[in-house]
């Protein structure tokens, strides 16, 4: 009787914890699911993004490597040419007066096509000029320096090589600044800083020149756009008198 009455006790009170653990149960099993979705919600995520990046990446890549060619010619090469030009005029307005010096420029505008063509050649191949690629951002700079028509005073203070693509973005903006300070600017002296901060590169060309520049023009947006390409910033301070190019550039190893 006994064992009796204690079954018959047993049955509501397995009732009550079947009650009781269902819910608990089924709770147990959802939190277990969240836990699992959002262990596995980062990683789907990080997957999906990679597939965009390589997606947009294969389907943006020819267009951007024009667009790289086009900033390279236009910063570069044309730069060059943009120089030759100044030595041939120069060359023909001496002509009749300084015979000696025409000769001087002409043999100096020779040399500079030259070297222009060695330059679109590199380039047509997607590679950097040669000098920056063999011997680093300080001699590259210091060549085109010593053939500006306004006098350069260059500072590169670099203990080491920089990544190849901020090498290059830090040598066109100064190629494209000091072309702009000879054409424009009316400039008779111009500095080059150059220096490593942290993780940034800082390139910054100052003239005492009449001032005035336009960040929206052609050749400093394309500038622009290539700094920015690079996760940096491009900043014109169009003072008067004087004229200050900034770029801050990463260029952590």
């Amino acid at each position: 009787m006994d064992r009796l009455a204690e079954a018959l006790l047993c049955v509501p009170l397995g009732l009550v914890i079947a009650a009781v653990a269902a819910p608990l149960t089924r709770g147990a099993g959802t939190g277990l699911a969240h836990l699992a979705r959002g262990l596995l919600a980062p990683s789907e995520r990080r997957r999906v993004a990679d597939l965009e990046r390589t997606r947009a990446g294969a389907v943006d890549s020819q267009a951007s490597e024009l667009q790289r060619i086009e900033r390279d010619l236009h910063d570069g090469a044309q730069a060059r040419l943009v120089a030759l030009a100044m030595d041939l005029g120069m060359a023909q307005e001496k002509l009749d007066s300084d015979p000696a010096g025409a000769r001087a420029l002409v043999a100096e505008a020779h040399t500079e096509a030259k070297r222009a063509l060695v330059e679109l050649r590199d380039l047509s191949r997607g590679i950097y000029p040669a000098i920056l690629t063999d011997r680093g951002l300080g001699p590259a700079l210091s060549s085109i320096a010593a053939r500006n028509p306004v006098e350069v005073a260059l500072d590169v203070q670099l203990d080491r090589r920089l990544p190849a693509a901020t090498e290059a973005a830090a040598y066109f903006v100064a190629v494209e600044a000091l072309t702009n300070v000879a054409k424009h600017s009316g400039a008779e002296r111009c500095r080059v800083h150059i220096a490593r901060r942290g993780g940034r590169l800082r390139v910054e060309v100052t003239d005492d020149g009449a001032g005035g520049a336009d960040p929206a023009g052609a050749g400093l947006t394309g500038l622009r756009q290539r700094v920015e390409a690079l996760d940096g910033r491009l900043t014109v301070e169009p003072a008067r008198p004087g004229t200050t190019i900034r770029a801050e550039l990463p260029c952590a190893s």
